[in-house]
């Protein structure tokens, strides 16, 4: 396995489709979204598991036994996420995301000899919680208090706290949480006032509660730039060109309040693409790639064969040993959802 490969990420210049992963059943766990999958190894089954969005009920996770065959065919049947106290959370959880090692890309951190788990309440209004295991097999105990909720009457993220990921910071004894958050007012910026922005917050290893930095990449200001309507889902990895590389799904159209769609806070299409940051801790100066991985037009005939259009949705990254890179992603329409693969030929 090469080391340097392992630590930093270089952005492949293009992605062969490897076709679904995991599909939707047509009824029980996962018969609406399978996706929002988030990565680590496991030794304890020679080889990864992913957690996901699986609705019903919100939360899953599958199991791969390669380290290298990370395909179709490839993956456990998901089944939902065991918890000691799921009273905590009365109206249940989804996107489950494992707190990763900000310098080991699909590493799970070890915090004080536990694993840390972080995901979105399903309330009305949604809202980031916590919990800790130690194993990443579970099972989950829950933080009593929410960990990062809405903020302030118009704030960006007042109405909701979304769609997050987790990293930490060994040397600095923190975790840094990104999220998307969602106002309920008009956000002064030109381009897409309503949409979605990607925020962040740190808590320090140890203490209770955390820092919101606010937001720290809104949607591009370039009216019709692919990511200019709202912003969500972000995975960051060490880079080789830049400090940091950002994945993340975005879209080029604005959120219309007026309009009362179940998609309306996020108009599709979704699509993945990157964002790049030099700082040395990756909460400001984030910029924007200048087009999308794939726009709808591009997919292969083939791809949309299996499902694929509509919508890409939240993109992770897997590197595998010897530098080979996977990259999972759900697509489909909104609440239609199922998991997908591309990958990087080439990449050594």
């Amino acid at each position: 396995m090469s080391d340097i490969l392992l630590l930093k990420f270089a952005i492949p210049p293009r992605w062969i489709h490897g076709g679904p992963v995991l599909t939707r059943p047509t009824r029980g766990a996962g018969s609406h979204v399978v996706g929002d999958p988030c990565i680590v190894r496991d030794p304890s089954v020679g080889g990864y598991r992913m957690f996901l969005f699986l609705y019903p009920p919100g939360h899953g996770q599958s199991i791969c036994r390669s380290l290298t065959d990370v395909g179709p065919g490839q993956w456990s049947a998901p089944a939902p996420l065991e918890f000691t106290n799921p009273e905590v959370i009365p109206d249940g959880t989804h996107k489950p995301y494992i707190v990763q090692d900000a310098h080991r890309p699909n590493e799970a951190a070890q915090i004080d000899g536990r694993y840390c788990l972080v995901s979105v309440g399903m309330g009305q209004s949604k809202y980031i919680h916590q919990a800790w295991a130690s194993s990443l097999a579970g099972p989950w105990t829950w933080e009593k208090q929410p960990l990062i909720v809405g903020g302030a009457p118009g704030s960006f993220d007042e109405k909701h706290a979304d769609a997050v990921s987790a990293f930490h910071f060994s040397q600095r004894r923190e975790i840094l949480y990104c999220y998307m958050g969602y106002p309920r007012q008009a956000q002064p910026r030109a381009v897409s006032p309503f949409g979605n922005a990607q925020g962040a917050a740190i808590a320090r290893v140890g203490k209770p509660g955390v820092v919101k930095l606010g937001q720290v990449l809104p949607p591009c200001q370039q009216k019709g730039h692919w990511a200019a309507g709202w912003v969500g889902g972000m995975q960051i990895l060490p880079g080789v060109k830049s400090r940091w590389v950002g994945l993340i799904n975005a879209s080029p159209t604005a959120p219309d309040p007026a309009n009362k769609a179940v998609w309306t806070e996020e108009p599709p299409p979704s699509l993945g693409g990157f964002a790049v940051c030099d700082e040395e801790f990756p909460i400001a100066n984030w910029r924007w790639s200048d087009a999308p991985l794939e726009r709808m037009e591009d997919i292969p005939a083939a791809a949309q064969a299996t499902g694929e259009g509509g919508n890409l949705w939240r993109h992770h990254i897997l590197i595998l040993p010897g530098g080979g890179v996977a990259m999972f992603y759900n697509a489909g329409h909104y609440g239609q959802e199922q998991l997908y693969v591309k990958f990087a030929p080439g990449a050594s």
